[in-house]
């Protein structure tokens, strides 16, 4: 037995406390001790457009759950105005919003905020960083190669094999993301992912099957499985093509889902994770998965995923968003 199913199995039988859950239970929480709530959508990053999707949805559900919650765009907004509020439901993702800024400052103000704190939130922001602490803690994650405009870029495919997957290490909803076929094409990869962040890096190709692992307080919700006709799971697979695929109940055995689960919460927690997230995971052909990301402030529009998951847990969209809500914290 591997060393990754090794600890998949045993993470799988664990159970209890921070163990993984089939289902989250519906619950009850007393909407108007919730207080007054701000709803952060929009923001700075390439991610706005997504994001104000995102937080319009939120800001219907807490109203559906009569919850006293109003819209507040940083990029619009005086942070300052946000000592007015009892809590935050973080629906910002990428830059200034899901990468530990927004995060210190409500830290600073005192005011409860949902998602993970400023360390995990800009660990998990960086895609390189990620995979360092996942390496030193036994998650598998895809080979990997540092770009720079200096890179002999032919060698870097030579190593890596082709075909191979080019990021910035800082960015969402697979923007400025390439897969690249031809070692010739990788220069070019580069220079698209360069527009976007400094810190750019290939990445080994995985061939398999893609889930989505939700995670919710200390569980794990059921597994998605992805499939799109395009050449990855691109912004446009995400948001706008009606051509996705969203299996759930994933189709795993489920010996074999709770193994991957397991490794998600692990995946989770190894970076300091909190409240709620999303893991992205490539299985192969023999197995073992290899987790590519976390997301910790996920998109929560009707292409979503964690959504979806807690809709095969037993949650409906409000009952969720309450549970993020209630998670809510400061440091």
């Amino acid at each position: 037995m591997s060393r990754v199913k090794k600890v998949m199995a045993e993470e799988s039988g664990r159970g209890g406390a921070g163990g993984v859950h089939a289902q989250v239970l519906p619950f009850a929480p007393k909407e108007a001790s919730l207080g007054r709530v701000a709803v952060l959508l929009g923001g700075r990053s390439a991610e706005r457009e997504v994001s104000l999707k995102s937080g319009g949805a939120v800001m219907a559900a807490l109203h559906a759950s009569g919850v006293d919650a109003h819209a507040f765009d940083p990029s619009q907004c005086d942070l300052m105005d946000l000592k007015g509020y009892d809590r935050v439901f973080i629906a910002l993702h990428g830059r200034y919003g899901e990468d530990g800024t927004i995060q210190g400052m409500l830290e600073l103000m005192g005011i409860p905020y949902t998602g993970s704190g400023v360390m995990a939130s800009a660990l998990a922001m960086d895609k390189w960083r990620t995979k360092l602490v996942w390496q030193a803690a036994g998650i598998p994650t895809p080979r990997y190669l540092i770009l720079t405009a200096h890179s002999n870029f032919e060698q870097a495919a030579a190593e890596l094999g082709l075909p191979l997957m080019v990021k910035p290490a800082n960015e969402g909803s697979s923007i400025g993301m390439s897969k690249v076929t031809r070692a010739e094409d990788l220069q070019g990869a580069y220079e698209l992912a360069a527009k976007h962040d400094r810190l750019v890096f290939a990445e080994q190709f995985i061939t398999g099957d893609e889930y989505t692992a939700a995670i919710l307080g200390d569980s794990a919700l059921p597994l998605i499985r992805l499939e799109t006709p395009r050449v990855f799971y691109d912004y446009e697979a995400k948001y706008l093509a009606d051509s996705t695929r969203y299996l759930c109940p994933s189709g795993l055995p489920p010996e074999r889902e709770r193994g991957i689960q397991a490794l998600a919460l692990r995946a989770f927690e190894v970076l300091g994770c909190q409240g709620w997230g999303r893991a992205d995971v490539i299985v192969d052909e023999t197995g073992t998965p290899y987790f590519l990301e976390l997301n910790t402030s996920p998109g929560m529009t009707d292409h979503s995923l964690v959504p979806m998951a807690a809709r095969q847990a037993g949650l409906s969209f409000e009952q969720l968003v309450l549970r993020i809500l209630e998670l809510a914290h400061v440091g």
